[in-house]
């Protein structure tokens, strides 16, 4: 109300305006009636420049509210007000959800899962960094474009056309590899009006683990199943038929030797089971190196006479770096298991009179490395990257021949994690083999 009497109060002292300056300059009534008419259009021109002004601020203000209003009066300066809190309550709220919204992404780009979200179509509307890498989307190029135009899983699919979300379902990535490979578990929940949100999670490594662990109850049955059965078929002959005394003698000394293959893999299993089970060795125990490989000698010597059958060793065995002052942190017996572990491969699979040189070498960037190398059979470049698998064998009948119970490698790779390590292998088919362990600058002094 006070903005309208001010309007019309403006309003009346233009007319009258006009009308005091015709009857000053002499004009008669007509001329008065006109000037009262110049006094109205003034306030309309005046009035009409300043309603297109606070148009065009209302335009500019949309995009930018930081907009200053023009000079106003009355009800438009009161409007441009009100308009102003409004914009600036609204910009307010918009900035406090853009910022929520960008934590959110945030937390979900942070996510370990890969995460799709999916309008009412099936298009994609956003995706995080895990779900790229999953599925080999591309955050930018493929927004609104159909998930099943780029996953083409029969199961994803299938369920999408069904609507059946209730169970997670598994896939193979698409950017999986025979050397690479990528299982995923898809869940798929619906929300809002005909949105979905697609989880993907990678298992891998669990499906790898269960593989491993039905692989490892499998094998161990294996292993002690068929000593077992061979003592078993003994036991009964020595029962049921009437045995001369060598033939006795001979069936004692073959269920001897399964005892012993038995005894063997279970010292090694416990072996494995306490290295998995215990904590890191630390590095305030040292250890001389060149006591390790003294003793290293020592076994390796009586291993290979003990093979061939006399008091003298069948094989040239060469020792280098014994003039060392080297220390190594760690478990000294973890290293001696280790390390003759990777000694005793050598000397029962290198053929009499083979060679095998044992060296220790210190390196310039103050770490060191151990190797044992021989010229015996070499290993297929196929079986090197399973060869610290568990009971994997390149030649199962004369790894048992010889002894072995195919964890003597496991067992060295799990030693060498401990202790920061780690083994390379070189092997050439004829011409020998060479495990080379590398030890960090902190791990020796």
């Amino acid at each position: 109300m006070p903005a309208l009497l001010s309007r019309m109060m403006l309003l009346l002292i233009l007319m009258a305006g006009g009308a005091a300056f015709a009857s000053l300059a002499g004009s008669k009534t007509a001329g008065v009636g006109l000037g009262v008419v110049a006094g109205a259009l003034i306030w309309l021109v005046r009035d009409n420049w300043r309603a297109r002004a606070f148009a065009d601020w209302l335009n500019h203000v949309r995009d930018k509210p930081g907009t200053p209003p023009p000079l106003l009066d009355g009800a438009r300066r009161e409007a441009a007000e009100r308009i102003q809190r409004l914009l600036r309550k609204q910009s307010f709220e918009t900035e406090e959800l853009e910022n929520r919204l960008h934590n959110i992404q945030s937390a979900l780009q942070a996510s370990p899962n890969g995460v799709v979200i999916l309008d009412e179509q099936e298009c994609i509307e956003w995706c995080n960094r895990t779900a790229c890498e999953h599925f080999g989307l591309d955050s930018r190029r493929d927004l609104s474009q159909r998930i099943t135009h780029l996953l083409r899983a029969p199961a994803l699919v299938r369920r999408l056309a069904m609507r059946d979300f209730g169970e997670a379902l598994t896939l193979e990535s698409p950017l999986a590899t025979a050397t690479h490979p990528l299982r995923l578990e898809v869940q798929i929940f619906p929300y809002g009006h005909g949105h979905l949100f697609m989880l993907s999670r990678d298992i891998t490594a669990i499906e790898q683990a269960e593989t491993m662990r039905r692989d490892f109850v499998a094998n161990v049955s294996h292993e002690i199943r068929t000593p077992l059965t061979v003592m078993s078929g003994f036991v009964e002959t020595l029962q049921t038929l009437p045995l001369a005394e060598e033939e006795r003698a001979d069936i004692f000394n073959r269920v001897a030797q399964q005892t012993e293959r038995m005894k063997s893999l279970v010292d090694d299993l416990l072996t494995l089971s306490r290295l998995e089970g215990s904590a890191p060795p630390g590095i305030k125990e040292w250890t001389p190196v060149r006591a390790l490989l003294e003793r290293l000698g020592t076994d390796a010597r009586a291993l290979s006479a003990h093979i061939a059958g006399q008091n003298v060793p069948r094989h040239e065995l060469v020792i280098e770096g014994m003039d060392t002052s080297d220390e190594i942190a760690g478990s000294a017996s973890e290293l001696q298991s280790a390390f003759f572990n990777l000694v005793n491969n050598a000397v029962r699979y290198t053929p009499p009179d083979g060679k095998i040189v044992i060296l220790w070498q210190a390196q310039p960037h103050g770490g060191a490395r151990f190797s044992v190398q021989d010229n015996g059979p070499g290993i297929a470049p196929e079986h090197i990257p399973r060869l610290t698998e568990r009971f994997y064998r390149v030649d199962s009948s004369r790894s048992r021949a010889s002894g072995g119970t195919g964890l003597g490698l496991s067992i060295v790779k799990h030693v060498l994690q401990r202790h920061d390590a780690t083994l390379a292998i070189d092997s050439t088919l004829s011409r020998g083999t060479c495990f080379t362990v590398t030890f960090p600058a902190a791990r020796v002094r």
